[in-house]
């Protein structure tokens, strides 16, 4: 093993300048790989702690305020509230349903708008009864607003989905772009450790020719540029495992969980999740390329 470990430790000596080039590519495009990650993951807790409490909320008609399914100057009738809430109930999409009168939306508008200019500006009458609708699976919820939105006696169907969704489209966008630039910047990686290998390989063509010829085994003749890559791959993944960590605890830890206590967020053991992907796509994009590269050596 002396003669092996001498090789690799000349390799990266000659190929110095390379190794560094290496080293930095993994070290960024890793980063970016494991932050794709962690915004993944952060992207899933917020849809779990959003949409488990997203209700749909049916707001009924009263005589100021118009709509496609109201008669003019008319609240809604006690039939069409009772056949309202037969169809919520009777939807598959229903989990439960609770009823909002109108003195109880006036007491959440005076409760919210306590000393503000607009706290006197709405009477009871003027609130809008409704019904709120838990949802069996918040994410199925397109045949239930459908079906109740066209009854007579519906004013309008509040969906929060229609607020949320593009929220989280753009956070799975910005999470799928984070992980596709580190895609090609591995790439990059695999494609700079494939060179540096295939390099040192050329400049030591005629010994490793020789090491062939005289019986040396092929695992042999290619564990120093295992080593090479191996020790790129080791440090790139290390540095980008005290990026992440870094990054969580300033971020996360230090801002945003003492900024917005409410929400839920990415702990180590996500980062420690993130960590361990990295490393191992770091070790597999160190070994591909080196095989390839060498191949063509093994060869007598």
């Amino acid at each position: 093993m002396r003669h092996t470990f001498a090789e690799a430790w000349g390799g990266l000596r000659r190929n110095a300048s390379m190794t560094l080039a290496v080293v930095v590519t993994m070290w960024v495009s890793l980063s970016l790989f494991g932050a794709g990650l962690l915004a993944a993951r952060q992207v899933d807790l917020l849809k779990d702690r959003w949409y488990d409490k997203i209700e749909v909320s049916v707001f009924l008609c009263v005589k100021d305020v118009k709509g496609d399914n109201c008669d003019s100057g008319l609240d809604a009738t006690d039939a069409q509230k009772a056949a309202i809430l037969s169809a919520i109930k009777a939807n598959p999409e229903t989990q439960n349903v609770t009823y909002e009168s109108k003195q109880e939306a006036f007491d959440e508008f005076k409760r919210v708008f306590a000393g503000s200019s607009i706290e006197d500006s709405l009477t009871v009458d003027q609130m809008q009864d409704s019904y709120r609708v838990k949802l069996v699976d918040p994410k199925s919820y397109q045949g239930l607003v459908s079906e109740i939105s066209t009854m007579k006696g519906v004013q309008f169907v509040q969906d929060l989905h229609v607020y949320l969704d593009p929220i989280f489209t753009w956070l799975n966008a910005l999470r799928w772009g984070t992980i596709g630039m580190s895609v090609l910047l591995l790439l990059a990686a695999s494609l700079q450790i494939g060179n540096t290998i295939r390099m040192a390989a050329f400049a030591r063509r005629r010994e490793l020719g020789i090491m062939r010829l005289v019986g040396a085994s092929n695992w042999y003749i290619m564990l120093p540029f295992l080593l090479e890559s191996l020790f790129s791959a080791v440090i790139g993944a290390a540095l980008a495992s005290a990026t992440l960590g870094v990054g969580l605890y300033v971020i996360v830890v230090q801002n945003a969980e003492v900024s917005l206590k409410g929400l839920r967020w990415i702990g180590w053991s996500d980062a420690g999740f993130a960590m361990a992907g990295v490393t191992g796509v770091a070790i597999v994009l160190s070994i591909v390329p080196t095989l390839i590269a060498t191949r063509r050596y093994l060869r007598v």
